[in-house]
């Protein structure tokens, strides 16, 4: 059975359950600036952004200016709830260790939040060595830019063609399409909505899958379809 050379994991919302933690305190903090959105909205228009860009991008779509420091102060409460709540997504553990290909983590997320979510949830065993944070590439670009994606294939020694990304985020799904990657859209965390797979399989993902548990035999079904 052909395998991938690569498997690329996002962390936020397909390995752990964070991307509705995050979204609760941010539209907090942005309801407190002056700009009104709830939870599900932030999660629904913006997973997969870095707050430095969600915040840009509602200034620029709402016409107003926040503080300088509401960016440092949303990410240390972010960091403060997520070290308190964060959870592993049902099924992943054993989804991840199942794998037969090399594994590891593309994220837009600080390594040291990165670390701190994996030690709560019990999986830094699995990433020991292999997780790349956008903020720590040379360009530091996050995505929906590919940088992270191509910097971690070549650290791993995958063709990016032979590469399969499991993203929950249409930001993030761009990034990989960008850097020539396959990808399945992830849509079993807290954050997902009605649409969400329509959503992911519009940005380019291949296919979506709801539970890890179902996440092998989706790659090994997806490998063995290859055009050419």
């Amino acid at each position: 059975m052909p395998q991938p050379d690569l498997v690329i994991f996002d962390c936020d919302g397909v390995l752990v359950d964070s991307e509705i933690v995050a979204a609760r305190v941010e539209a907090e903090m942005l309801r407190e600036a002056g700009h009104d959105i709830t939870a599900e909205e932030l999660a629904e228009r913006y997973s997969g952004l870095t707050f430095r860009d969600i915040m840009m991008r509602i200034e620029k779509e709402a016409q107003m200016l926040f503080q300088a420091s509401l960016l440092d102060r949303a990410e240390a409460k972010v960091d403060e709830r997520l070290r308190a709540e964060v959870k592993a997504i049902e099924g992943v553990a054993q989804a991840v260790a199942s794998l037969p290909v090399k594994k590891c983590i593309c994220s837009n997320s600080s390594e040291e939040r990165i670390a701190a979510m994996l030690e709560r949830t019990r999986l830094a065993p699995l990433f020991e060595g292999v997780i790349f944070s956008s903020l720590a590439t040379p360009s530091k670009r996050p995505k929906p830019a590919p940088d992270v994606f191509l910097y971690a294939a070549e650290k791993m020694g995958a063709e990016p063609a032979r590469t399969i990304v499991i993203e929950d985020s249409v930001h993030g799904i761009s990034g990989a399409i960008a850097a020539g990657m396959r990808v399945i859209g992830f849509t079993g965390a807290s954050h997902s909505h009605p649409g969400h797979a329509a959503m992911l399989m519009e940005a380019g993902a291949e296919t979506t899958v709801s539970r890890m548990a179902d996440l092998g035999k989706t790659i090994a079904a997806l490998s063995e379809w290859s055009e050419g």
